[in-house]
């Protein structure tokens, strides 16, 4: 990690400008005076105009991804990267030293931290055999699957994430027909209650720095558009213990259940959520404080506090650019014509 010690001399890419994550990062930075250039596989992702400067790139998935990132960071003289896409970080953990060779501060959550929440079934028999609270999961047949997880049932494609491809069901017949139209299916004993998401930071030892406990109010495509922070200090202290487990270090949205005195885990995201714009708001400096750790900072804890009851109602908003369109030459009206 480099350090540095204003905003003014920090420049960040911030991949996934195009998601509410990424948007939610280059607005968050760009209040704190941090110059931002905004990376995405879109030539339109709304993030891109909202970054001080913006650069298009390759799928994480393309060959050389990694080396595509370095060039654009030398081409915009930047000297820090924040990932804001999960499966992103699968191809950048590791590769750390690359980055901080070419003067880039990064901070990447362990690979294998990474590799057990993109993977649900990895993520249920790591936390599972830990005695972690999580929901009982199955995977392979669904005879297995069935045998181990008592219902009601969730049916989730192993590797995914979002609402799609998501199956509710009551009765074994109900899963034995769904199980076929789920891409890589497990079965997950499904929990009731109040659904809630923390937005957490994890020191690199696992330790907890700060959370934000929020109620998903409304969800769209699995996004937080109304929601309502809460307290709940215990909530933290169980979220901690399900880190440490994992190895998982730095953001992390934490997504669960609270049912009466009861609470569940049901999955893990290792970056920044589409909803931080709420735990912001709370007065939680979680970017900040972030990026000060990347670029070999302390974290100040002082600033990871939040004002429980801070709730959030979202609405679209518009982003205006130039963009040359090719110009409609003479048309002909269809006519209506018998076979």
């Amino acid at each position: 990690m480099t350090r540095m010690s204003t905003n003014a001399t920090k420049k960040i890419l911030v991949t996934g400008a195009g998601g509410p994550a990424g948007i939610a990062v280059i607005r968050s930075l760009r209040g704190m005076g941090v110059s931002t250039v905004g990376v995405d596989v879109n030539p339109l992702g709304a993030g891109l105009f909202l970054a001080n400067e913006l650069a298009v790139v390759p799928p994480c998935t393309a060959p050389r991804y990694v080396e595509s990132l370095l060039e654009v960071a030398r081409n915009h003289s930047a000297n820090g990267l924040v990932s804001t896409m999960t499966e992103e970080l699968a191809v950048l953990a590791g590769r750390e030293s690359e980055f901080h060779a070419a003067g880039i501060a990064v901070w990447f959550p362990p690979q294998a931290a990474v590799e057990a929440c993109l993977d649900k079934a990895k993520f249920a028999e790591t936390t599972e055999s830990a005695g972690q609270p999580v929901p009982l999961t199955g995977w392979g047949s669904v005879e297995d699957a069935l045998a181990k997880v008592p219902g009601p049932w969730i049916l989730k494609p192993r590797f995914g994430r979002g609402s799609r491809n998501i199956v509710l069901a009551e009765t074994d017949e109900e899963v034995l027909a769904a199980w076929p139209t789920v891409p890589d299916p497990i079965l997950q004993h499904r929990l009731s209650g109040r659904e809630f998401t923390i937005d957490a930071l994890a020191f690199s030892d696992g330790t907890l720095a700060g959370a934000v406990p929020r109620f998903r109010l409304a969800t769209t495509s699995g996004i937080s558009t109304t929601g309502v922070t809460f307290s709940a200090p215990q909530l933290a202290d169980l979220a901690e213990g399900l880190l440490q487990c994992l190895g998982l270090t730095g953001p992390a949205n934490i997504q669960g259940f609270i049912d009466g005195d009861s609470v569940g885990f049901t999955e893990i995201n290792p970056r920044f959520s589409g909803g931080l714009p709420l735990s912001l708001a709370s007065g939680c400096d979680l970017v900040g404080q972030f990026v000060a750790a990347m670029y070999g900072e302390a974290i100040t804890v002082g600033r990871l506090g939040f004002r429980a009851g801070t709730c959030m109602v979202r609405h679209w908003d518009e982003v205006y650019l130039s963009r040359p369109v090719d110009a409609i030459g003479t048309l002909r009206p269809i006519t209506s014509e018998r076979a």
